[in-house]
């Protein structure tokens, strides 16, 4: 028994012998296939008209208008569905500013700069005067170490003359940091980012600045130079960023703001006079010199030099000087701003 169509598209007309297909059907019937053997007959029957296909076409009629729609913003949305509003918008961007948790402007402008900042040591022949075993008392010190040490009796040696912070500003290798870190030094010695040591030269220096060029002999394969700004614009309360080693200790971030201009400096030692300087309050102490001071969105406004302090202690008490960028690019043979 024959089954019924599932469905059908429209109602159908039986077909007579002289159809091609009634043909075919018949003599399918008795097992035998004579579709071959009347070319003449197929061709002399005239094909029955295409019957249109209104589900197919009417499918694609639908697409193009509804493509045709959205392109003119005439669409038809369905019914009960809102369209978004901008205030509806706000208001999702309100919450998820409330649930999530955001980095902090000096935070994102640390993560600029990190890949730029390197420690900066200078070592030297250890010196036998008093003067010099009661710095090295001093050192240790600081470096949470007894005042004396077995290595203190060895003379001659080489030990650290002085430890800071420097910033590539060429991804030729070519660093910024403070003169008075690597002056008297014998050999100099960078770490980078990514751990890398490398030797340095220095190429370049402007004592009036306190400024020192060094030149690293190795280099890591993706360094990334840091990006400098004018401080044109800069004012009193604008929120700038210390990067440094502190004591030797970091990569370490300091954040506070801008505290004056133009202020003027002079050593303990009262040898040298620094002026043109940013006066800033974020957090210095003796290994953030030659490190960078930068904005919120991590270009570097100077090179932290010194800080100001009553004591003989060196300690920071708020109040921290840079020598502009605009200084020490030119120290570096790069053109002024």
């Amino acid at each position: 028994m024959r089954r019924p169509a599932f469905y059908s598209r429209s109602p159908r007309e039986p077909r007579n012998a002289a159809e091609p297909g009634a043909t075919i059907a018949q003599n399918a019937s008795d097992g035998t296939d004579t579709t071959q053997s009347q070319p003449a007959q197929a061709a002399a029957v005239p094909q029955a008209p295409q019957r249109w296909q209104p589900g197919r076409r009417s499918f694609a009629l639908l697409v193009a208008l509804v493509v045709g729609m959205g392109a003119t913003g005439a669409v038809m949305w369905p019914k009960g569905y809102r369209q978004l509003t901008q205030k509806d918008i706000d208001q999702a961007v309100l919450r998820t500013l409330h649930t999530t948790t955001l980095p902090s402007p000096a935070a994102k402008a640390a993560e600029i700069i990190r890949p730029s900042v390197v420690r900066v040591v200078g070592y030297g022949t250890e010196k036998t005067t008093p003067e010099a075993k009661v710095e090295k008392r001093g050192r240790n010190l600081a470096k949470g170490k007894p005042a004396e040490t077995p290595a203190d009796e060895a003379a001659g040696q080489q030990v650290e003359r002085g430890v800071g912070t420097g910033v590539v500003i060429v991804d030729k290798g070519i660093i910024l940091t403070n003169l008075h870190v690597v002056a008297g030094s014998e050999t100099i010695k960078v770490t980078f980012f990514d751990g890398l040591e490398s030797p340095a030269t220095i190429t370049g220096v402007q004592p009036e600045n306190d400024l020192a060029v060094l030149q690293a002999q190795k280099l890591p394969d993706d360094l990334i130079p840091a990006t400098m700004r004018s401080t044109a614009d800069l004012q009193p309360g604008d929120q700038v960023v210390a990067v440094g080693f502190p004591f030797g200790i970091g990569p370490s971030v300091s954040a506070g703001v801008v505290s004056g201009l133009k202020r003027s400096f002079r050593s303990p030692e009262g040898k040298q006079e620094l002026g043109n300087l940013i006066q800033f309050d974020a957090a210095a102490n003796p290994g953030n010199s030659g490190g960078p001071l930068i904005n919120m969105d991590g270009e570097v406004l100077g090179i932290v030099t010194a800080i100001l302090n009553p004591t003989q202690q060196r300690t920071f008490i708020g109040i921290g000087f840079a020598v502009p960028i605009e200084n020490a690019a030119s120290a570096a043979g790069s053109p002024p701003f």
